[in-house]
């Protein structure tokens, strides 16, 4: 189910009005209801993969019971161990078992060996790589002392299928999420107001901004090899506000639809074509997901503790999982990469003091390119448009759809000038802007905006892909 969809529009006034006017006065009626109308949710794209979820829940919610109650070290690192195991063994096999085998045949023909192997038709399970995450951070959590284990399997079930998280995040914490089950929520106008604005506006970044720009960018992208070096560049700075729009406005739904149901999620986006560093441009992009490996692989790695070679090998190690993890294709891995080279590079020219905005468009234009590995179906068609930037450059421009076009670069600039005066300009604001006038104004241009522009055939958030 879709939040820019009729159905989900039908789905959550129901659930709303069930929770706080149904079983408001029962609190493990309440989570019940969560995993019923979450479990509901995500079997409305294929019921069959609910069982995934149930599985993973139930291994963590006995392992984790297993884990606080053994003492013995040997038996701790098997029970997470098993884990882990089943966790990244039901991902790798959805998502990983056709590109580890094609990988492993390719490398036997470059030696000369033809191997025969059918690959299987996989379909993956949407959100796997989310929920995953979130229930393996718990049992680790529990292994490392951080917390106790629950033993309400109600509660925990509802901490892992969370239906506004559940398919693209913010991936929670255990110890952030899952104590918000244990506690009496509160309908107020406080967390209404708050939960509407934060959805109409990740609306609106989806709808109007990302969803527009996106038809740009597959026209220029499904067709790379007709268009000039500049189509392509601007093909590619579209998608990158593409990709940040619809995923930042994805996370603000998320929060959003959470707040309504008194639930607080964490902060998945924070401006981050405004970064002056790539240290700072991952402290701003999915954040759940770069502090999920930055706790859970790169210190264990080692971090920054063994010396700078061993830093930058854990940088890299770091930053290729992490493009793994977006996709099976070799686009991704090189695109993550890419990141790694970037830190390390800075890390290594960090006494370099270069100007404040030549900081910014640095990071911006080496994202960008960045994203052309993300964005290509393949290296063959990466290397395809990278040489098409840097050689025709005299085959005209193509604007495709002008009003299309116009509007795309209206929305990008509408996206920045509010990026900039939340970043440099806290007080001037506009949903939240303490003078009721401006709150209801701004308010009904959004929503103007959303009716007219928006586009309404849809369309699937990039990272359900994922």
């Amino acid at each position: 189910m879709l939040f820019n969809s009729v159905d989900f529009a039908i789905f959550l006034p129901i659930v709303f009005l069930l929770y706080w006017y149904g079983v408001n006065h029962h609190l493990r009626l309440q989570n019940l209801l969560i995993v019923a109308a979450s479990y509901f949710f995500y079997g409305w794209w294929d019921v069959r993969f609910l069982s995934l979820i149930i599985i993973s829940t139930l291994a963590d919610y006995l392992i984790g019971l297993a884990l606080y109650s053994e003492k013995r070290l040997v038996r701790r690192k098997l029970l997470l161990g098993i884990s882990i195991l089943v966790n990244l063994g039901i991902l790798g096999f959805f998502k990983y078992y056709n590109f580890f085998l094609e990988s492993f045949t390719s490398a036997f023909s470059l030696l000369g060996t033809d191997i025969q192997a059918g690959s299987l038709r996989i379909i993956l399970p949407v959100g796997i790589s989310f929920y995953t995450f979130q229930t393996l951070s718990y049992t680790i959590d529990i292994y490392r002392g951080k917390m106790e284990p629950t033993r309400d399997y109600i509660a925990f079930s509802a901490f892992v299928a969370f239906f506004p998280q559940l398919v693209a995040g913010p991936i929670e914490r255990a110890v952030n999420l899952l104590p918000q089950f244990y506690t009496r929520r509160r309908l107020s106008y406080q967390n209404l107001s708050a939960g509407l604005k934060m959805m109409l506006w990740g609306l609106f970044m989806k709808m109007v901004v990302a969803d527009r720009l996106g038809l740009y960018v597959q026209e220029v992208y499904g067709h790379a090899g007709f268009h000039s070096g500049p189509t392509l560049v601007v093909a590619t700075l579209f998608f990158g506000f593409q990709i940040y729009c619809d995923f930042a406005g994805y996370s603000a739904i998320a929060i959003g639809t959470a707040r309504l149901f008194d639930f607080r999620l964490m902060q998945n986006f924070n401006r981050p074509y405004l970064a002056h560093s790539f240290k700072d441009f991952w402290s701003r992009w999915h954040i759940s997901l770069s502090s999920w490996f930055r706790d859970y692989l790169y210190i264990p790695l080692g971090g920054s503790r063994k010396g700078p070679g061993r830093t930058n090998i854990n940088l890299m190690i770091t930053f290729m999982v992490s493009g793994l993890w977006h996709g099976a294709n070799w686009t991704f891995i090189i695109w993550g990469a890419l990141h790694g080279s970037y830190l390390i590079i800075e890390k290594q020219f960090s006494r370099w003091k270069m100007p404040k905005y030549l900081q910014l468009i640095t990071v911006f234009v080496l994202a960008n390119f960045a994203w052309i590995f993300f964005r290509a179906a393949s290296l063959g068609e990466a290397m395809q448009i990278m040489t098409r930037i840097f050689s025709a450059w005299n085959q005209g421009f193509y604007f495709g759809d002008k009003g299309i076009f116009f509007f795309s670069l209206m929305a990008i600039a509408l996206i920045m000038a509010n990026d900039m005066l939340v970043e440099y300009r806290p007080g001037i604001r506009l949903l939240n802007n303490p003078s009721l006038g401006v709150r209801y104004a701004s308010v009904l241009v959004v929503i103007i905006y959303l009716i007219a522009l928006g586009v309404f055939d849809n369309s699937q958030f990039i990272y359900f892909q994922f």
